[in-house]
């Protein structure tokens, strides 16, 4: 590529978001979603964190108009490993390999290290999300890759890789439902007794343990600011992955390019920061990425991470919290089960057919998942005596 779609529009690779102005990439994207943002990919990208040594070479599509103007993108990345993209197949690829085949390059269109909903067909025209469809499939067979992969969808992506033959996959994450709560006692009301008294003794004794809770955005966000929840990334990040994935540098672009659109929860305790959680804003979401601590103090986890979010949308009357990956522990705290989707494209017809019966029975399994989390969820409801429970 670049190949031609008509005689009018055609489609190229960039191997940076940078290499398009950023007027030119947000007029596709919209401002709906921070994480297909110029300034978010962008950041990425330039601070070394999303790059090819990481294994996230960039391979974005573009399909330009008459003069060349974009008018549809699908972010998107080559990729020679599974990791950072919280929709696991490297059982698909162990297969592939037993089998004979190579799975690995890859093309991903996600956000990297990003477990959050997001558009992937940034373009107003179904002709043109079609032709980005069609491109990602082209650069597979081209490629000789075994596979395209379009991950935490939004409802709107859906019929479009549907409409290709692409396969669908279901997975559960847990969001807040902001049901028009004045603040978080509001939504405690919504909570049967005992778990109302759960979650106040949690919040009292998290708070109490800290000096005081800090919301920081625009202007706050300052190098010292990041250099301490940096500090709380690597930690967490350590332990939990081994390597962290993002570099410093990438914070201190957030604070160049988005300050706005970021919003930390720090918590202080004897003159300094000792714990935080990363958020980003959208148009009608909160989503909650990275957490870390240096001190261990019971159910401030839970605070900033959970408690803090629903006190924030309430706040800024933002409909939902998506609260990240995993996490049947949100549950009890009034996040709800939601299915997740991804859309894949397989090149073999015998890896296709394989995968395709195993989303079958993980689609069906997903779904008693969520029925199992919903009848746990805290909400008050009432026997046929009418009695809370």
């Amino acid at each position: 590529m670049p190949s031609s779609t008509s005689a009018e529009t055609r489609v190229r690779i960039l191997h940076r978001a940078g290499d398009l102005p950023a007027d030119l990439w947000d007029a596709c994207a919209g401002r709906d979603n921070p994480f297909v943002s110029h300034a978010f990919l962008s950041a990425l990208e330039d601070s070394g964190s999303a790059v090819a040594r990481a294994g996230w070479q960039a391979a974005h599509l573009v399909v330009e108009g008459p003069g060349g103007t974009p008018v549809g993108i699908l972010p998107a990345y080559a990729k020679a490993h599974s990791q950072g993209e919280y929709v696991f197949d490297q059982g698909w690829a162990e297969a592939w390999h037993r089998a004979g085949g190579r799975y690995y390059p890859k093309l991903q269109s996600s956000v990297p290290f990003t477990a959050a909903t997001a558009p992937k067909l940034l373009a107003p025209d179904e002709g043109v999300r079609r032709a980005l469809v069609a491109a990602a499939e082209a650069i597979v067979r081209e490629k000789g890759w075994s596979s395209a992969h379009a991950t935490f969808l939004v409802a709107a992506d859906l019929p479009t890789f549907a409409g290709a033959g692409w396969l669908e996959r279901h997975d559960i994450q847990f969001h807040f439902e902001n049901r028009g709560y004045a603040g978080f006692a509001d939504f405690l009301g919504d909570l049967s007794s005992r778990n109302r008294k759960t979650l106040r003794k949690e919040r009292e004794a998290a708070l109490a343990a800290v000096d005081t809770v800090e919301w920081l955005t625009g202007s706050d966000l300052t190098e010292a600011v990041w250099d301490a929840f940096y500090a709380f990334y690597l930690d967490t990040g350590g332990r939990k992955w081994g390597r962290p994935y993002l570099t410093r540098a990438f914070f201190s672009l957030l604070s160049e390019r988005m300050a706005d659109r970021v919003l930390l929860v720090m918590a202080r305790r004897g003159g300094r920061y000792v714990a935080g959680a990363l958020n980003f804003l959208g148009s009608d979401c909160l989503y909650g990425r990275n957490w870390g601590a240096i001190e261990d103090i019971p159910f401030l986890h839970f605070e900033l991470c959970y408690h803090q979010a629903i006190d924030i949308a309430c706040r800024l009357k933002l409909p939902r919290v998506e609260a990240g990956a995993q996490g049947p522990h949100k549950v009890k705290r009034g996040y709800r089960p939601v299915i997740t989707r991804s859309m894949h494209f397989l090149a073999d017809l015998r890896l296709r057919a394989a995968v395709a019966d195993f989303l079958e029975r993980e689609r069906s399994a997903v779904a008693r998942e969520v029925q199992l989390f919903e009848a746990d969820l805290p909400f008050r409801s009432a026997d046929p005596a009418g009695a809370e429970r």
